[in-house]
């Protein structure tokens, strides 16, 4: 055997039977039980630390290994693996036995707001959790095969016989959670999740426009050809890393160095080409639609080649020589231009975007150039403002000359129209043994959103690979569990009165763990920092035509 504060050992185990009883009890050690499981190598303190490990701290088996050597525990990677597993069921188990406290504590505080979401990767199953937004305990999870009401059904069944009915439930626009939650929830409150409300509709407005986008960028190759021409430039700034400094100095002054003249096109050229490409990078952390990477991007070289057809004539020396970086810089960027479809894509996306913004402002959700990304929850307004707001957007556009005449914004209209009574919730008074509370449901899911990111996030920790399709498939579905883990409420309620996990799991039959084990059986390239700092400047590509201009009207003189 093996525990935490002692290590390996080696069990002298008496056991004791009356033989004066009928009754064929055996009697074991209470001390060693409190140690380890029966039947088991490692104690309840390792499969603690093994699993809090992996699911808390994100680390990798070998990780874990290691810190476990440290204490003369010696562990497989597969005896990681297994323990992992079994930590998640312990953990489920004693989640299910103080299900009526946690019903009982969310009660006290007037109730509690169901949010439910999913996460899924490429060929993986549907992981499914259900939140309560008051306290943030994590109720139930279940993986699906797919998101279809027949199988969440019987997920908000469970739900609801372990805590009861929730005030109201919030969600996204999917048809299988709606057609379920009107099955086992009928005539409760039932909003949908403003961010996912914005997010589809977007989708719908303009996402056949962005594909294009993207599909016309890759056409020509372009992020690759930038690439190629900023190794190229680079292997030149390598041999003269004053050249950034000089770079910045001139910006900075308005004046180059005559130092600089001769080499200043290739720092120029090679700069410009990282502000262009950074606008791949640009967003504010919401995804699309609130994000437009691609479109930015597109806008970016459109700009660039703009900028490049003025400067690359301003010869600093009077050698057109010293200018070949612009010349086939603007080479590179030339068919992206005269992309006829390109451009009349971008036309016609940019003004379907000004009426969704339009929409995203009246609602007062994922706010641009905001600094949260999901960790915003929208602006506290007045729910009945909001509603005011969008009801005078919504008249607005219906009212604009040619409405009757564009499909893109009668569907637009039409989707918003049709979630209409679900999308403003009003305060819900409750009474509560400490007299009536009103509790606001939160107007987006961005909590669930936050809840899987992390879960990504974690998985990357551990294994690298920013996909799920792999973990997904072979984690087991309550362990999402893991985050009510760093919530002191729910840990109080967890222990009931015992002092740790440790004694918490001890509690618990292990022929109830194995059975519940056995049914869930069944980089980017490093751009230099003072390159960084020049092209956040507003404006970069205005900035380094007008230095070159300057220079040549200075030479003029």
């Amino acid at each position: 055997m093996a525990t935490m504060h002692i290590g390996e050992f080696i069990a002298d185990e008496t056991l004791l039977h009356c033989v004066h009883c009928e009754s064929e009890t055996v009697y074991s050690s209470e001390e060693l039980l409190q140690l380890t499981p029966p039947g088991c190598k490692f104690g309840y303190d390792v499969l603690i630390h093994v699993g809090q490990a992996l699911f808390v701290r994100h680390r990798n088996n070998q990780e874990i290994i290691d810190e476990l050597a440290s204490k003369n525990i010696r562990i497989s990677s597969s005896e990681i693996s297994y323990l992992g597993k079994k930590f998640i069921v312990y953990l489920s188990i004693a989640h299910q036995q103080c299900a009526h406290k946690i019903q009982e504590s969310m009660q006290s505080r007037g109730g509690y707001i169901l949010h439910l979401d999913a996460t899924y990767d490429t060929n993986s199953p549907m992981l499914m959790s259900g939140v309560d937004s008051i306290t943030e305990i994590v109720l139930n999870n279940i993986k699906l095969s797919s998101e279809n009401a027949d199988q969440i059904i019987p997920f908000l069944r469970r739900i609801k016989k372990m805590f009861g009915c929730p005030l109201a439930l919030v969600h996204d626009m999917g048809a299988g959670i709606l057609k379920a939650v009107e099955k086992v929830f009928p005539n409760l409150l039932d909003f949908i999740c403003h961010f996912h409300f914005l997010r589809d509709i977007g989708k719908d407005l303009f996402g056949e426009e962005y594909n294009a986008i993207r599909k016309c960028l890759k056409k020509h190759k372009i992020t690759s050809k930038l690439q190629y021409r900023a190794r190229a430039l680079k292997r030149i700034i390598d041999d003269n890393p004053h050249l950034i400094d000089e770079l910045h100095s001139g910006i900075e002054n308005k004046q180059l160095p005559d130092s600089a003249l001769t080499l200043a096109p290739v720092i120029s050229a090679y700069s410009l080409i990282i502000w262009a490409l950074d606008g791949k990078n640009q967003g504010d952390g919401y995804g699309f639609p609130f994000d437009r990477s691609h479109l930015t991007f597109a806008r970016r070289l459109i700009s660039l080649y703009e900028q490049l057809e003025e400067v690359k004539y301003l010869q600093l020396r009077g050698e057109w020589r010293d200018n070949k970086p612009f010349f086939k810089l603007s080479n590179v960027l030339k068919p992206i231009v005269a992309d006829t479809v390109l451009q009349r894509t971008i036309t016609k996306i940019e003004s379907k975007i000004k009426v969704f913004d339009r929409l995203r402002e009246a609602m007062r959700i994922a706010p641009k150039s905001g600094s949260q990304g999901l960790n915003c929850d929208g602006d506290n307004m007045d729910i009945k403002t909001i509603k005011k707001r969008v009801t005078a957007f919504r008249a607005n556009l219906t009212g604009q000359p040619g409405y009757s005449k564009n499909k893109d914004y009668q569907k637009f209209i039409a989707q918003l129209d049709k979630y209409w009574k679900k999308l403003f919730a009003d305060p819900i008074v409750v009474d509560t043994p400490r007299g009536s509370v009103t509790i606001q449901p939160q107007r987006t899911n961005n909590l669930m959103e936050r809840f899987f990111r992390d879960l990504r996030r974690g998985n990357r920790r551990k294994t690298g690979n920013n996909s799920l399709s792999k973990t997904l498939r072979s984690m087991l579905a309550d362990t999402p569990l893991v985050k009510n883990l760093t919530n002191p409420h729910y840990i109080d309620i967890l222990l009931d009165g015992k002092a740790n996990l440790q004694e918490r799991f001890a509690e618990i039959e292990i022929t109830k763990v194995r059975e519940e084990l056995c049914n869930a059986q069944k980089v980017p390239r490093k751009i230099p920092a003072k390159i960084k700092k020049i092209i956040i400047k507003p404006g970069f590509p205005e900035l380094v035509t007008k230095l070159f201009r300057k220079h040549i009207l200075v030479l003029a003189n």
